[in-house]
Formats: structure tokens, sequence, C-alpha cells
């Protein structure tokens, strides 16, 4: 698996690369690296998906073989774990999910005290410590197990006491991805005011992310069109994302979320810093927005670990990434797409502008993504051919687009984003790279 920690837990598919056994080695290795042989206590909480009950006794196993006791949340959104876990003082938050990633897949996802993610010198201790001898503890310092009462409505009323205002006239409808907030949504939205339709929000774990939620939008856009509703949301299986349609049905992204919410948080005077913190993957449009409103970009690699860093060295206040993780720094301590989705919804209200109104301050140029699977991705960054082509594209593209190809990060694939003038021209430069990749690196299809 090379490294075990990637840019979000260890993930991979569950039973075949991410066994019980593996669940219990990495939960033991974390409470070891935490606590020493000291007792603590942990919060763990899952996805719905078909595996996650499987891993979660393996979870629960090991935390309480290493002496931690073990507060179970049952099915809930990954920033609900990270809430309760920082609510509770909890040495360890320990979430099983693969996010937006197919059924058969989950993750382990591991937080620190406060519900803050791991630093990579930690997950590279935790890997180190798996399968070495230890000193087990024995009779009553073993941990002990108890499930914890209410943690979504625990979580909910966090939520609602956190956003800027009530969402009073508001017809939404939610996508909830047949995921971990499918159980919560109605009483999050419906709470703060709005009149909530809901869509894929009956999960039977198996249907998570199923042609539904964040990844496949068309779903979401027809019902609001079809019900005249005034904006669509959509969240991802653990719910640390949002995107959002307008009441025609158009795609409002996470790059044109964060514009809004960036520009709603100086209004309000909640922005001393006028900063927000993106990855590279944000579109150039929002780089030419925020300049001309006079908002300082900060910029990171790929992946919501970098951009909280960044945040946090920084002490900004608002972060994210186009894919739709929006961090609200001062409620969250990672992205939080239920939060993401009540508090531009409540911007929608407050302004009585629609959302697209709201998000025409953003024009996008195109933007192409593919993946490219069935290559050695470990090597998109060393291969000479590979980096002269996309020294090329950029020579070309310069000031007029961009191109960033890079190996994922949870999933084995290259990912190409190309941004041009035209979106012919963006198609026709991912197609020669694609073809690049493809040649250099072994072969492949486009995703």
């Amino acid at each position: 698996m090379g490294r075990l920690f990637g840019t979000d837990g260890v993930r991979g598919r569950a039973n075949a690369d991410l066994t019980p056994e593996l669940a219990l080695q990495v939960s033991q290795a974390a409470a070891r690296v935490t606590l020493g042989e000291g007792r603590g206590m942990a919060v763990v909480g899952r996805d719905p998906r078909a595996s996650g009950g499987m891993l979660e006794a393996a979870v629960v196993a090991g935390l309480t073989s290493a002496g931690v006791d073990v507060a179970r949340a049952g099915v809930i959104p990954t920033p609900g774990l990270a809430y309760l876990t920082a609510l509770t003082g909890a040495d360890l938050g320990v979430m099983l999910t693969a996010s937006h990633n197919p059924m058969p897949d989950n993750g382990i996802k591991i937080l620190a005290r406060g519900g803050h993610k791991l630093p990579d010198a930690v997950e590279d201790q935790i890997a180190d410590l798996m399968g070495t001898r230890w000193v087990r503890p024995q009779a009553d310092r073993v941990g002990r197990v108890h499930d914890y009462p209410d943690a979504a409505g625990a979580y909910v009323d966090h939520l609602h006491a956190a956003i800027p205002g009530r969402l009073d006239g508001l017809a939404i409808v939610v996508d909830a991805a047949n995921g971990a907030a499918s159980p919560l949504v109605a009483r999050a939205y419906a709470g703060a005011g709005a009149q909530v339709t809901l869509i894929n929000a009956d999960p039977d774990g198996v249907n998570i992310n199923d042609n539904c939620g964040s990844t496949h939008m068309s779903g979401l856009a027809a019902e609001v069109r079809a019900r005249g509703a005034d904006l669509g949301l959509a969240h991802d299986g653990d719910a640390d994302r949002c995107l959002a349609v307008d009441a025609s049905g158009q795609l409002v992204d996470g790059d044109q979320i964060m514009a809004i919410l960036t520009l709603a948080l100086r209004a309000r005077g909640l922005l001393p810093d006028g900063t927000v913190v993106v990855t590279v993957m944000s579109n150039l449009g929002f780089h030419h927005a925020m300049r001309e409103a006079g908002i300082r970009v900060v910029e990171t690699p790929v992946g919501d670990r970098h951009v909280l860093e960044a945040m946090r060295t920084g002490g900004h206040r608002i972060g994210g990434e186009q894919s739709g993780h929006v961090i609200l720094s001062a409620h969250a301590t990672t992205g939080d797409g239920l939060l993401t989705g009540l508090c531009l919804a409540a911007e929608v209200a407050r302004s009585g502008q629609t959302l697209a109104e709201l998000a025409a301050v953003v024009t996008r140029l195109p933007q192409v993504l593919c993946n490219i699977g069935g290559v050695d991705a470990s090597r998109v960054g060393v291969d000479a051919g590979v980096l002269a082509a996309v020294e090329q594209v950029r020579a070309e593209l310069a000031g007029r687009g961009r191109v960033l190809l890079r190996a994922s990060g949870t999933e084995p694939v290259v990912r190409i984003m190309v941004e041009a003038e035209t979106a012919a021209q963006a198609n026709e430069v991912a197609e020669s790279l694609a073809t690049v990749v493809r040649a250099r690196l072994g072969g492949g299809s486009a995703a």
C-alpha cells in the first residue's frame, strides 16, 4: 500500500486492503502513540456503508485492548465526529469512512485531541509501531465501551448555534448521498427554518455515493428544477463536502461557495486578515474575483490537510477546496458540509439575492479534470517525458490558463487538471497530456 496513511487517513478496499486485522493494529498503535501506557478516551463514528460495522468492531477492540474507553457515536458525519471529539475532551476520534469513494472502499480517519487531523509525523509513528511487541493492559485497565447518547443531536445543536441567520422562506433540495448525514439532514436544515426536500437519504449500506451526492450532481439539479426550489445542496458519503446548484440547476462549486462565504464574513467584520486559503486546484476565476475584491489568497498543495495546516499556522478563518471541502475555523476543525450548506443558504436568505446572483462574483475559466488509471502514478513527478510535456503546455498557456498533474492521494490514478480560455482548448491539452502519461507511465485509461 506504500505509505499507510494517504492524504485523508488509511483507505482501501474493505476486507481486502483494509481488513479488520489492519484496523485493529492501526487503532492499537494510535492509542499507544497518543497515550503511551496511560488510560484515555476515544469517540468512534462511521458512515453507513456495509463494511462499517465490521471495521468499527475491530477499531473498538483495538482501542479498548490498549486501555482506551470508547464512546460509540454510530452513523455520523466526519465533521460531527470531529466536533464530538473536541466537545468531550477525548484523546482520539476515529471515523470509519471512505468519504466520496464507492461503497466497496472504506477508510480510517484518526483525529487528535480537539478534533484536529494528525500531523504526518504522528501518522508515521503509528505506522511504524504497528505489529511491534507491547505489554497489553489487563484486568481493570482494559478499556470500556458505551454508546454516545444522541450524538447526532449534539452535533446539530452545534450547527444551529454556528450559523449567522435563519433560512425561513427558502425552499431547498438536499442530496444526502445515502451517507452519514442521511439521518440528520432534515433536522439540520428544517430546524433552521428551511422548507426541505430530501433525496438519496435512505442508506442501505450499499447505495452510499451511488450515482448521487456531490460527485453526481445531475439528479439534484433535475429535482431543484422540477420543484421550483431556490437552491439545492449536495453532500458526500461522510458529509465533509458541500456543492450546490442554483434555481436553474446550474452548478455552484466549492470556489464559488468559498467566494460567497469569504465576502459574507468580511461584510460582517469576521475576516480580520482579509485572507482565504485554497489549493492549487482552485479556478483562476476565483483568484481574479478575490483580487478584485481586495482579498488575499494563500495557495497550498491539494488536500484539505494542507489547507488546515495553512489556516492554523496563519490564523485564517476560511479555506477549502473546489471539490466542496470548506473549513470555517471559528466553528469547525475540518471541512463541514452541513455547516457550509447552512451558511450558504443563510447568506441567500440574508442578502435577498438568488444563489445565481451571489455565485456570479466568480467567472470560471473552462476547466477539464480527468483521471488516468492503470499507470504508475508514483512516477508522475519524476518522469522526464511527462515533466517536459507539462512545461511545454505551461509555456503555451502562460497567463491564459493552467495545468496540474499529480498522483491522487486517495486512489491509484494520475489526476490531470487543465484550465484554458476555451473548453475546446482545455480538452485538447488534457487529451494530449493523457496520451503522454499513458505512454510514459504504462498504459491506462481516462475516467
